[in-house]
């Protein structure tokens, strides 16, 4: 309440000071409240002892002083626990509320601080003086004012629980600190913030506070302001169009027309009834409806039920294409779209063979395709869409990292959408496609959870029947799918994810598979998609063979695909501007159109060498040959390891160097000698890591060679794994390893004996030419591999040769 001059109040005087300009007076705390000056405030009073005191000073037409407690919860409060400033005031009459307690209207009259306390009980008296206010108005106090009063406008504008009645009344106030008082006590303050105002005895520094609280205040209530305005245009916008809808429902009533929504339901419903689904999820789907049925058209969960009905109506449940079992036909699909890959195509045959004879009771393979990049793994499985008249869909899974991906979002999330799984059955349109899961071995994993886990049920012929995705809610039948993955590697496949799938591996293509592949393939399509079919365009043998070799370094086809098309692109320039083109590319003209080569060609070495060894590796763009070099120098006993080896690899030299000292007497090697040099292990391209232990005898006959001055055969290259005993073990990626052998004119090709099966995976042309010797032991290495060490002329001693320097006599 604002202003004084209240009936209840005339005939209560301040209190007189004495000679020393200090009061006796009665002192009353207050709880979660401030008093301001010349300001009409009601009091709760609810202490008796406080009663008691306000009681005997209204009867003696006294004023009282009311102080703010520090602690509001204190029901006895200390003279500590009160502030030692408050304000001066005239009591009316105490009024008794019905639920207890007492109430009286205050009217504030002047500062006042306390000085000594003089009783505690039964209730305070305290010495107090009162605090004089300086009434002189300056420049600054008067526009000081005018921003107040300004700020204080606005703020009775934007709240509705002020009057105007208070701007009109401030506006009449001529007292800086009478209006810095009234505006503090029409703000939302804390009890902490109006003490402050209230301890501050200059009206200039209490004008200057109130003005930036007035600013803080004025804020919020614009944003409230703008904030129901929003809310307004919302609420009165959904109550226009549900009146709109009202009107039009009971237009088309009058009409004998149906309501829009209505009439969705009902076709909802038909379609329900119509589709092909299984007991089960039609349930599911009338059950939904049932409760879209009951919820008002404008309630948010519509939108998300009509998008669950969708997905179950659009989903197929029941419907199959009828396989083409034509065996002939198959592979005639198989052989025209893709060269050799015999053991893919194999299992395809023999799938629709087992169809034939036993259609109901045969379970639908799970195929992983495992190999290098551009091997022709996923145009594999369209092609067996085509040969089984199926649907092929794909989904990629490289860089998948959530599980929610593939068992979808339960519908409690909005945006909800079901998983890869489900969401390419539908664009699939029958439960039985070809679905290829395109690099599985990509997949991650983090705190979303292991998309890999969730595949599991997924390629699992034991569960996948009854598969269950967190949006559908239903189980979904996923045993008649032909599902077929792809990787370029199985070490990073979870070994429980590939225990379900049956791995198939596509070895990469040798040169003459490549050969024959841009032959049948890759020139044709090309000289189609540049226009040049017409131009009797040849490739000769020759540079083909240079494009593999030169130009690309790879398993697969890719990039020979588009270095062809580089080709073409530019003879097709040539065309366009009506210049003549050649029908003939040779290898000459390589140059022209392609560019100086990228790739040199590995070639053996070209004399007998000691210390230098022609290993066989494998890569990922197929086998290649490398040379070990092994130097000897003074030192004592250490082996220097470079060109990047791995752990395995360092490893294996260890051994080599182990077995070669084990068998030093054997070998014409004196002992000692071994601590008196250093041997350094070099592995050339430094680079390319390089890893395994098929280096493991090329190692070995190395440093056997440079410890003994035995040359090594340059026409002679090997692989294997040597033990300490001096055993050769298998070893992996023979068929690349042969292959490339017989690349760079290799003559005799030292294999592990264990490794004799694999050679009837390699064509009989690339063995032409080429002994393949098969060892079990290091003595049968050394054999074919070292020759008589060399002596002098006129010595007769071994010569030194670049694996080994000879000490220098000084004397």
């Amino acid at each position: 309440m604002i202003g004084h001059g209240i009936n209840d109040f005339y005939g209560v005087h301040d209190a007189a000071p004495d000679a020393e300009g200090l009061i006796e007076i009665t002192l009353i705390p207050l709880i979660d409240l401030v008093v301001f000056p010349n300001m009409v405030t009601p009091l709760f009073i609810q202490r008796d002892q406080d009663v008691t005191a306000i009681s005997e000073a209204q009867a003696q037409h006294l004023t009282v002083l009311g102080v703010a407690q520090r602690d509001a919860t204190l029901d006895t409060p200390e003279p500590d626990d009160l502030y030692p400033i408050g304000v001066e005031m005239a009591l009316g009459r105490l009024m008794h509320l019905p639920e207890g307690g007492t109430s009286a209207l205050a009217q504030g009259r002047r500062r006042v601080q306390v000085v000594e306390y003089l009783q505690t009980s039964p209730y305070y008296r305290v010495k107090a003086r009162p605090i004089v206010e300086d009434s002189e108005q300056t420049r600054e106090i008067t526009a000081l004012m005018r921003v107040v009063l300004n700020l204080f406008q606005k703020c009775v504008q934007l709240n509705p629980n002020l009057p105007e009645e208070a701007y009109v009344y401030a506006m009449n106030i001529d007292e800086p600190g009478w209006l810095a008082d009234l505006a503090a006590s029409t703000l939302n303050l804390t009890v902490e913030e109006r003490q402050e105002l209230l301890e501050m005895a200059e009206p200039l520094q209490r004008l200057q506070r109130i003005s930036t609280l007035l600013g803080r205040e004025l804020e919020v209530l614009e944003l409230e302001e703008r904030i129901q305005s929003q809310v307004r245009q919302e609420v009165d916008r959904g109550q226009r169009e549900m009146f709109l809808r009202e009107q039009m429902r009971v237009i088309q009533n009058e009409l004998g027309e149906m309501d829009i929504f209505q009439q969705e339901l009902l076709d909802l419903r038909e379609r329900i009834e119509r589709e092909q689904m299984p007991d089960e999820v039609r349930d599911k789907a009338l059950k939904e409806l049932g409760r879209l049925l009951v919820i008002p058209p404008m309630a948010p969960e519509v939108g998300m039920i009509r998008s669950y009905l969708d997905w179950l109506l659009d989903l197929p449940w029941l419907k199959t294409t009828e396989d083409n079992l034509d065996l002939a036909h198959a592979a005639k699909v198989l052989d025209a779209e893709h060269y050799g890959l015999p053991k893919a195509k194999d299992r395809i045959l023999e799938h629709m063979a087992v169809r034939q004879l036993a259609p109901d009771t045969m379970r639908t393979p799970i195929l992983c395709f495992v190999g290098p990049p551009g091997t022709g793994k996923t145009s594999l499985g369209q092609s067996i869409a085509r040969a089984l008249g199926r649907e092929f869909v794909r989904v990629s899974l490289g860089g998948v990292h959530d599980e929610a991906e593939i068992r979808g979002h339960r519908r409690t999330y909005i945006g909800a959408l079901p998983g890869r799984i489900i969401q390419t059955m539908r664009r699939a349109g029958t439960i039985n496609p070809v679905f290829m899961l395109d690099e599985i071995d990509k997949l991650g994993a983090d705190f979303r959870g292991d998309p890999a886990a969730a595949l599991l049920e997924v390629l699992d012929p034991e569960q996948n029947h009854a598969f269950s995705d967190h949006y559908l809610d239903v189980n979904y039948d996923l045993s008649k799918v032909f599902f077929i993955t792809t990787a370029n590697y199985l070490d990073v496949i979870p070994w429980a994810l590939l225990d379900r799938m049956e791995v198939i591996e596509f070895p990469g293509y040798v040169e003459e598979d490549k050969l024959s592949i841009a032959r049948q393939f890759l020139i044709p399509r090309q000289l189609e998609q540049h226009g040049l079919r017409d131009r009797k365009l040849h490739f000769e043998e020759k540079a083909l063979r240079a494009i593999c070799r030169e130009y690309t370094y790879e398993a697969g086809v890719r990039n020979l695909d588009r270095e062809i098309a580089k080709i073409c692109r530019k003879l097709a320039r040539r065309v366009a501007e009506k210049k003549p083109i050649p029908h003939r590319i040779t290898v000459e003209s390589l140059d022209k159109y392609l560019g100086p080569p990228p790739f040199a060609q590995t070639l053996a070495e070209e004399e007998d060498e000691v210390g230098v060894a022609t290993g066989l590796v494998w890569t990922e763009s197929g086998g290649d040959i490398t040379a070990i070099e092994v130097s000897l120098m003074p030192g004592k006993g250490g082996l220097m390891l470079t060109g990047q080896l791995g752990d395995i690899m360092q490893e294996s030299a260890q051994a080599a160097l182990s077995y070669t000292r084990s068998r030093a007497a054997q070998l014409g090697i004196d002992p000692d000698e071994f601590e008196q040099i250093d041997a350094h292990v070099h592995l050339p391209e430094g680079a390319v890591p390089k890893e395994g232990p098929s280096a493991g005898i090329t190692l070995a006959t190395a440093m056997i060679s440079a410890l003994t001055q035995r040359p090594i055969r340059r026409e002679v290259a090997m692989t294997g794994e040597i033990t300490l005993r001096g055993r050769v073990l298998p070893v992996g990626g023979i068929r690349e390893k042969i292959l490339a052998a017989h690349r760079v004119g290799i003559k005799k090709v030292l294999l592990p004996r264990r490794n004799e099966k694999d050679l009837a995976e390699i064509p009989k042309r690339s063995l032409r030419g080429l002994e393949v010797v098969l060892v079990g032991h290091m003595d049968e290495v050394l054999e074919h591999a070292l020759l008589p060490a060399r002596r002098s002329t006129q010595t007769g001693k071994p010569q030194p040769e670049a694996g080994r320097e000879e000490p220098h006599d000084e004397r």
